[in-house]
């Protein structure tokens, strides 16, 4: 069953929380990241994204990187940018963009539940990522990028958070991108003991995105744990900074597809050999219909691809998604992309930049071919991570983003 703890955040001064509030880490480039944050001192990116402030070009994973971002954290707490709160507390998030509104709990989730597989997976990770994340935390002694995690939805739950979001919350703001943030500060220690029991009733949390984040989190409860002789298991590096939606509040977008080219092949024979194994027919828009029905952008037109019966086996979680299918049944044996995570010929385009964004590629000349996919469900991320089973790389993409810097989570 799943243990949550409440934990003393540290957050901005109500003032400035528009000026802290930034995009995560790893969606950004460090130019972005420059750009967007240059002019501001209190941006957080100056603490996800801490090699802004450092010369150019400078290697991503140089010591200089991680102290700077240790030593930029320290400079906002100094200045009262950031403050930690005086007693334990929960915090409710909530996001809407457009019409889609969800709400999380900020909650330190249990290392322990991660270990023993109560928080389930569904993404293979990189050593190098991990070593990454694992040297932020360490540096900074705080968890500073929060984990995304989901469980199955319950309405006791629900009624609980929703009757606190009745309250003036302490941040209300629309951030540059059209998106709206409320953030609420709960400190009475009834309402924290009886969420905190609700979730004793859940058999399992999910990581929605963050798997290098929580894999980190475990990496560094390990080195801590293993250095404290009276290591009770209460200590905070026990727990990890999680934002934890319900199920049925969460919205994956596509993640489509752009390769650079056809792997030697002239246009009529790259058709030929996807006919193999997709029906092909045009197609008047890039916008999926179904699951099971692709999209491909190649010479200026639209073609609708729709796999063959028995070119995927349907009764596998892992192999019957359309990334998968895409994967097996083209991307590899017709365009020789057989790693997609390591192969510089293929981007992944994130479905909230639009069917129009993977159009101009294409017509630019940046890439050859586009690939339009319908979105995975938060239905079938859930029974592969049951399955413990891993989905392929680039199989979900979350809209809309959570904010960094709305509170982090010190490690003692």
């Amino acid at each position: 069953m799943a243990v949550i703890k409440a934990f003393r955040g540290v957050r901005p001064v109500r003032h400035l929380v528009e000026q802290v509030a930034s995009p995560p880490y790893d969606v950004l480039s460090s130019q972005e990241a420059l750009a967007m944050a240059g002019n501001n001192p209190h941006s957080f990116l100056h603490v996800g994204k801490p090699e802004i402030d450092l010369p150019p070009g400078i290697d991503l994973y140089d010591d200089r990187v991680y102290r700077q971002g240790a030593e930029n954290f320290r400079r906002l707490m100094a200045d009262g940018v950031l403050f930690q709160d005086p007693a334990d507390c929960l915090y409710i998030y909530r996001q809407r963009m457009g019409d889609h509104l969800q709400t999380s709990l900020a909650a330190g989730a249990s290392v322990d539940d991660y270990d023993a597989e109560v928080i389930r997976k569904h993404e293979l990770t990189r050593q190098d990522k991990e070593d990454d994340r694992t040297r932020h935390v360490r540096e900074l002694n705080a968890q500073t990028g929060p984990v995304f995690l989901t469980y199955h939805a319950r309405a006791d739950l629900d009624a609980r958070i929703e009757a606190e979001c009745r309250r003036e919350p302490e941040y209300h703001f629309t951030s540059a991108d059209g998106i709206e943030h409320w953030f609420w500060v709960v400190s009475d220690p009834a309402w924290i003991a009886d969420v905190t029991a609700i979730f004793r009733q859940i058999p399992h949390l999910y990581v929605a995105d963050g798997h290098h984040r929580s894999a980190a989190a475990s990496h560094v409860r390990r080195m801590r744990r293993d250095a404290n002789p009276g290591h009770t298991g209460r200590e905070d590096y026990n727990f990890f900074l999680a934002y934890i939606f319900p199920h049925n509040q969460l919205r994956i977008m596509d993640y489509n597809r752009v390769v650079h080219d056809l792997h030697g092949l002239d246009a009529a024979a790259f058709l030929q050999r996807v006919g193999e194994a997709f029906d092909v027919a045009p197609a008047d828009s890039g916008r999926p219909e179904r699951r099971h029905e692709f999209r491909m952008f190649l010479d200026g037109r639209w073609h609708r691809l729709s796999p063959r019966p028995g070119t995927f086996p349907a009764d596998d979680p892992v192999r019957s998604l359309d990334v998968s299918i895409l994967q097996e049944n083209l991307l590899a044996p017709v365009l020789g992309i057989g790693d997609p995570r390591k192969d510089k010929r293929i981007d992944f385009v994130g479905g909230i930049r639009g069917i129009g964004e993977l159009e101009r590629l294409v017509r630019s000349g940046e890439a050859t071919v586009a690939f339009a996919l319908y979105p995975t469900s938060i239905d079938e991320l859930m029974a592969i991570a049951d399955a413990g089973r891993f989905m392929p790389p680039k199989s979900t993409w979350f809209e809309p983003k959570l904010k960094d810097g709305l509170v982090s989570h010190l490690l003692d």
